[in-house]
């Protein structure tokens, strides 16, 4: 009986290694989504950004011309902000551009908007020190 259980332990021992050596690479396998990058070049975004970045950011998209830039307040009196607001503003944007070029043919457009507003954004992104919004 002690040998069965013994033999037993060692079986499941070995699986769950075998499962632990297995699992990241078969983890990367089927990853069919165009914007994943490896885990190199993938930064976590900041906890926090400065004002004058974010100000920066806000006026670009606005001046692509996104509503919801235009009509956010410029930020002022304050050290930081939370990341959070730029994630948010760049989220609208995005929505915004999208819904408005959703008519344009295929050719005309990156990531379902225009080639222009695609740019704005990911300028606005790279002044925040964003990647994931």
């Amino acid at each position: 009986m002690k040998f069965i259980t013994r033999a037993g332990l060692a079986a499941a021992v070995a699986t769950g290694a075998i499962a632990v050596a297995v699992a990241p690479a078969s983890a990367a396998v089927g990853v069919g989504n165009g914007h994943a990058a490896s885990s190199a070049h993938v930064l976590a975004n900041p906890k926090t950004i400065k004002p004058a970045a974010y100000n920066q950011a806000r006026s670009t998209l606005a001046n692509a011309g996104s509503q919801t830039a235009a009509k956010s307040h410029p930020i002022h009196g304050k050290d930081d902000v939370p990341v959070s607001y730029g994630t948010s503003l760049l989220a609208a944007a995005r929505d915004e551009f999208r819904a408005a070029d959703r008519k344009l043919p295929p050719k005309d457009k990156k990531s379902d908007m225009s080639i222009p507003h695609y740019n704005a954004i990911h300028s606005a992104a790279k002044t925040m020190g964003i990647d994931r919004w």
